[in-house]
Parts: structure tokens; sequence; C-alpha cells
């Protein structure tokens, strides 16, 4: 079976995350997946697969080297989808021989995949893509990469004079409302190195990514009749817009690329009497995400000597951090990436991510964790996409990272 022949069954699955709720996984509907990939591996014949009381999965592509003492492997994807798009009723198609035009997805809604809007689809020139209805996401990010390394484990269960060591495989939950590594077991994954494979197009390596923290900010207003206001009322609302009006202007998301950071206003509700503004701050240096987290607190100590000690709370909390710290002590990673992309016809190229990923914590966790490109695109939104060839070299370079590794 092909990837893609995979990605077409997984993404009937909905199993969209919610940031709202404290259970693990956030949403029942991540477990009929998990539970629906465990059988899956049995019928494969892999090594103990099974999912924990958390909704993490696990198994492993059993060695076929008698004794084997070398370094242990592993590939990670995540079984979540954001919720910001519709994401059940998924209604996938397959593209054959991609002409470089644009692709009406939805005639009647009018609905197209523009290659002017979007031009790295002219690299899939000739390629087959799969695409979405135009009305849901794809759920390709990251079910593309769960697909690829259960297609590589079934290439080696199928041929087992390929001398390779044991293979570690997961799947985790939750990884886009950041919890993804949060109850992942490393102890019991065993595996000295690993991978993720999690979005972007094939051919990238990412070891780079933001220092992150998540920001709330707390204001405090005074609610009085508006016909006897004048001296005396606090607009919580107005008091957050002028909260927001004194962080740099060029520091938001829409004037950034590559490796600068940013303050982005995400969220914000309130009354006059009570404001509350989510704000997540991002940096790959780690000096500039400090500073990023200064000018926020300056900005509140104004407000707060403007209109009274107290109308004005910031609480940072850092969420992860740029895995690039433990990726240099093992620069193998990279060049064995690279030498495995290479063996499937690409050029590499690394990419620092302007986001975080479940390799990022893990690397922190003692797992040393770069991320592979699974060969999609627009992710988290309706117009997202997959290029079919692109998942056939995802799966041998996996293959081939293996067969690296094992020698």
């Amino acid at each position: 079976m092909r990837a893609y022949e995979r990605l077409l069954r997984y993404v009937t699955f909905d199993t969209a995350s919610d940031e709202t709720s404290s259970t693990c996984p956030s949403t029942e509907k991540q477990l009929v997946l998990a539970r629906a990939l465990v059988e899956e591996m049995k019928e494969m014949g892999l090594e103990n697969p099974r999912m924990d009381e958390h909704g993490y999965v696990y198994a492993t592509v059993p060695s076929t080297i008698p004794d084997y003492s070398g370094k242990v492997l592993g590939f990670i994807a995540h079984m979540d989808v954001v919720d910001s798009v519709p994401t059940a009723n998924i209604r996938p198609r397959i593209v054959e021989n991609y002409d470089g035009g644009d692709i009406v997805l939805n005639e009647e809604k009018n609905i197209v995949l523009s290659s002017q809007e979007f031009p790295e689809l002219l690299a899939r020139k000739g390629k087959s893509l799969m695409v979405t209805d135009g009305t849901t996401l794809l759920g390709a990010d990251d079910k593309a990469g769960i697909a690829e390394i259960l297609t590589a484990a079934e290439q080696l269960m199928a041929d087992k004079t390929i001398p390779h060591g044991p293979v570690r495989i997961a799947f985790t939950p939750d990884e886009e409302i950041g919890r993804g590594a949060d109850l992942f077991d490393v102890k019991g994954f065993a595996a000295d190195y690993a991978f993720t494979m999690d979005g972007g197009a094939y051919g990238e390596l990412e070891y780079e990514n933001f220092n992150a923290a998540a920001m709330r900010v707390h204001i405090h207003g005074k609610s009085i009749h508006t016909g006897s206001a004048k001296g005396k009322m606090k607009n919580a609302m107005r008091i957050g817009m002028e909260f927001e009006a004194l962080l740099p202007a060029g520091q938001k998301p829409e004037y950034t690329s590559g490796y600068e950071g940013f303050i982005h206003l995400d969220e914000m509700s309130g009354t006059v009497e009570n404001a509350m503004m989510k704000y997540i701050l991002r940096d790959h240096d780690s000096d500039l995400l400090e500073e990023k987290k200064r000018i926020c607190q300056r900005a509140a100590d104004y407000l707060n000597a403007k209109y009274g000690e107290g109308t004005v709370q910031v609480e940072i909390r850092d969420s992860y951090r740029n895995m690039i710290e433990q990726i240099r002590p093992h620069a193998h990673l990279v060049e064995n990436a690279y030498e495995a992309m290479r063996r499937t016809g690409v050029e590499p190229r690394s990419v620092a991510i302007r986001g975080g990923t479940d390799g990022a914590r893990l690397s922190f966790m003692g797992l040393p964790c770069p991320n592979l490109g699974t060969g999609g695109g627009n992710f988290h939104g309706t117009l997202e996409y997959c290029c079919i060839e692109e998942m056939d070299q995802a799966v041998a370079c996996i293959r081939n990272l293996i067969e690296i590794y094992s020698k």
C-alpha cells in the first residue's frame, strides 16, 4: 500500500484537539484513530503495538539483526488536527498530473487554489496532489506523517532480508495545542534518536524553532454609569487597546519572516470592568525573547503609573525552547538526514521553523528529534494539499535513515 492510500483513509477520522479541555487527549475522537492505528499495526505484525492511558500510541518494527547493539532510531507523528476550520466530513480528491495552473476546489462556491497566490505549487507541476473540496481541512498535518511511517514499517515487515535494528514508532495526541510531548514516555520509547514527520515540503529538514512564551494580560477597570462617568470610569477594554498600541508596531507576525520574532495578540475579550488579552511571544534568539517580555512589562508598568497600580497585570509562561541547543551535539542527525534525502533524488534544505514542534520539547526531554517534511502545504486551512510523489519520497527517506543508522 502506498502512503497516500493510507492518508485517504486516515483523513476520514475527525481528530481535532481542543485547547479548552483539560483532559489528555483533549478530545475523545482522537482515541478512535488511535485504536484504529493499534489494530492496523497488529495486523502488520509490529511488536507490542499499544495505546497508553493518555492516548499515546507506540509500537516497534523488530530488528532483523541478531544481538543488535547499535543506535535505535524512532519516528513520531501526531494524530490531532487544528480546530480552527471544519474538520469533519472531509472530501479529499486527487489531482493527477498537475498542470501548474489554478485548481478549482469547489466550483459552486468559487473556491480556488491559486498558483499565483501560492507559487510553491509550481514545484509540484507534473505530480499528483491530494486536495479538499475547499470547505474543510485535509488533515495531512499530520496524518501524512503517520501514513509515511506506517508505509515504511509495512515495507520493512514484508522484506525481512533488509538488515536493520529495532525501529520505534509513536503517534501523539494534542500536538496542535502544544501538549503533544507532555506525557510522552521517553524512557519506554527506548530510542537514542528520533525524527518527527510533521508538515512541510519534502526535502526540508527542521532543527531550529522559536523560543516561545504565552502571555495573559489582565486589565481591571472601573464601571460607572455613563451619565456620571467623567473622571471616574476606567474602561478596561480601552486600556487594553492602549496596551497593544504601546507594543512595537513592526514586531507582529504579518510584518516578520525568517529569523524575526514577534509579539502576537491572539485573543481578547472584555467589559468596561475587566478585560483579558492573550498573546504569544516568539523568537529564535532566547535573549531577544527575553527582551520582548521586558517590552510587555514596561508597557504594563507605564499604564499602572497612569491609571493606578494593579490596573494591568501581566502573566508570562515559557512554552518551549529552540531545539538547536540539543541538536548541535548530535550533528550526525542533520548529516544523515541530508544523505537520506539525497538518496531519494532531492537536494535537502534546512528551514527554521516559525513555530514549534513536538520534536523541540522531546529534544529537551532527552530524545534529540529534528523534523522532516512530509510533502504538504497550506496547513491549518481549507486550501491544504499534499503531494503524493513527495509522500513516496518521504517513505524512502525513512527507510534510508534506518539503513544508515543500522550499520
